[in-house]
């Protein structure tokens, strides 16, 4: 078993965050080819089986374009924060009809002491957010089998950064799960020490990871109407 990312792809991402502009970037390009893009690749390919086992209908793409690695140019159009480049990397296994509806995926985040596996929905539509809700609020049995098994909620959380502060509209107060209807994100995720993010059972641990989460994945498609 050989490991993917090192101390060098850390030190990359902390060369970035410190010198966030074009000339440093450009200066060490090789690096993050070398440290970042290339290791990240190739753990996309080797949890292709992995994710299979889960679902047929999801891809770890190792694609250059298009595929599951986003790209570390930042898109600051619409951000008060210019920064040209993330200070992390992170990769979406998506599903196969993400392109023709809203869909979940399933994640993985570089970053230095805020590595994380996760999956689910980040900031859906507001159609979509009603669709699981209503969902939710229609199949609350399987819900609390998918999202609330005590095993299941010891290793994830729940994200919690964007919440409604009363119930949405349309749904009753006294709803047992009423508290998972105000999130605007449906996403569980569990931080990663770095350790594992550079020792050599990466793979083996992003593949149990993938397996625990695929009931609540397996829920949201539900919801959406989309194959498991």
């Amino acid at each position: 078993m050989s490991s993917y990312f090192s101390d060098a792809s850390f030190k990359f991402l902390r060369g970035l965050a410190r010198h966030n502009d074009k000339t440093w970037f450009a200066a060490h390009k090789a690096q993050y080819e070398e440290h970042i893009k290339e290791p990240f690749l190739r753990l996309l390919t080797d949890l292709q089986p992995d994710l299979a086992q889960v679902s047929e209908h999801f891809r770890s793409d190792p694609k250059t374009v298009g595929g599951s690695l986003f790209r570390i140019y930042r898109d600051a159009r619409f951000s008060t924060d210019k920064s040209p480049y993330k200070s992390w990397q992170g990769a979406r296994l998506y599903h196969e009809r993400r392109k023709q509806v809203p869909a979940p995926s399933f994640y993985i985040h570089l970053q230095p002491g805020e590595c994380f596996v996760g999956a689910g929905l980040w900031h859906p539509e507001p159609d979509t957010q009603r669709r699981v809700r209503q969902f939710i609020f229609d199949n609350p049995g399987s819900w609390k089998a998918a999202a609330h098994a005590p095993k299941f909620r010891r290793r994830f959380d729940f994200e919690e950064s964007e919440m409604l502060t009363r119930p949405p509209r349309g749904f009753p107060a006294e709803f047992e799960f009423i508290d998972d209807l105000k999130h605007k994100n449906f996403v569980f995720w569990r931080s990663l020490d770095d350790s594992v993010m550079t020792g050599p059972k990466l793979r083996q641990v992003l593949a149990a990871d993938l397996a625990a989460l695929a009931p609540f994945v397996d829920y949201l498609c539900a919801a959406l109407d989309l194959e498991f």
